[in-house]
């Protein structure tokens, strides 16, 4: 049986700079021993005070709420002035022995909720979590070589898809950033060629993504990032150089001039629709 999804505060530990412009946050919680699965790419989403709150309001749980799809219809009856901001993100690591969970944060400068919070964040602060749930775990695509390509959002996932391959594996990962003192560095046993893109350099996704050399009939893709961009990778990967729908996973972190609380475009609920047929 699907359980809900887990409506959950988490505490900061510490916080490390690991880039000029990635913030990697600890965090500790009573129910993270109880959520956290032994798999890549969890995601979940972070729950932001208001200004004026020091602990952002969260639903009620609902026991009857067995297959966690209440949760939001109790997150929305908060009165707009107290409701959390939402966000979504990726763990990046779960250490089972310390019970700490590390996200990590882009700090974009653009004046968002999560670049406010992160960019502030000490020891003692608390942030709402819902999930994460392997009711919507999505199983990476089974090929001889994995391509994974996305900008700095995507990077987390990408860092613990890596750590997952087993030696023998084969992966390409594109990965767009702001310039060079935004590479990361990770750990694997599969055989990988990492291509950076740099965009101080006038550098492109799309570009380093057509450029990049897969073999023929045993290629699969997971593709993040900016949703209008992956929409184009995903055509130009299956219009154009023959990968089967069902090999390309695909996911739209962020959308160009719109955040999580703007209404999803037209594009944006085609795209739900496509994705819930594959799934």
């Amino acid at each position: 049986m699907v359980q809900g999804l887990a409506v959950s505060y988490v505490r900061v530990t510490d916080a490390e700079r690991i880039s000029p412009r990635m913030l990697r946050i600890h965090f500790s919680g009573e129910a993270l021993a109880r959520v956290m699965e032994d798999r890549p790419d969890q995601q979940m989403k972070l729950c932001f005070p208001r200004p004026g709150q020091r602990v952002p309001r969260l639903p009620e749980p609902d026991a009857d709420d067995t297959y966690g799809m209440r949760w939001y219809e109790a997150f929305l009856a908060i009165p707009e002035a107290e409701r959390p901001l939402m966000r979504s993100f990726t763990v990046r690591s779960y250490d089972p022995g310390s019970g700490r969970m590390a996200v990590d944060f882009v700090l974009h400068g653009d004046g968002g909720p999560a670049t406010r919070w992160a960019s502030g964040a000490a020891p003692g602060d608390v942030l709402g979590m819902v999930g994460p749930s392997s009711a919507y775990a999505r199983p990476l695509p089974r090929a001889g070589h994995l391509l994974l390509a996305g900008d700095e959002s995507a990077l987390p996932a990408i860092g613990t898809i890596l750590e997952s391959l087993p030696a023998g594996a084969r992966a390409t990962v594109c990965a767009e950033v702001a310039d060079a003192a935004e590479e990361q560095r990770f750990a694997t046993a599969a055989e990988v060629t990492v291509h950076w893109v740099h965009r101080d350099r006038g550098g492109s996704l799309p570009d380093a993504v057509r450029s990049a050399v897969l073999p023929e009939g045993d290629a699969a893709a997971w593709l993040a990032g900016e949703a209008g961009t992956v929409r184009a990778l995903r055509r130009h990967l299956v219009e154009e150089r023959g990968l089967p729908r069902t090999a390309v996973e695909f996911s739209g972190y962020w959308r160009r001039a719109l955040t999580q609380d703007d209404a999803p475009t037209e594009e944006d609920l085609a795209w739900a629709r496509e994705r819930a047929g594959e799934a």
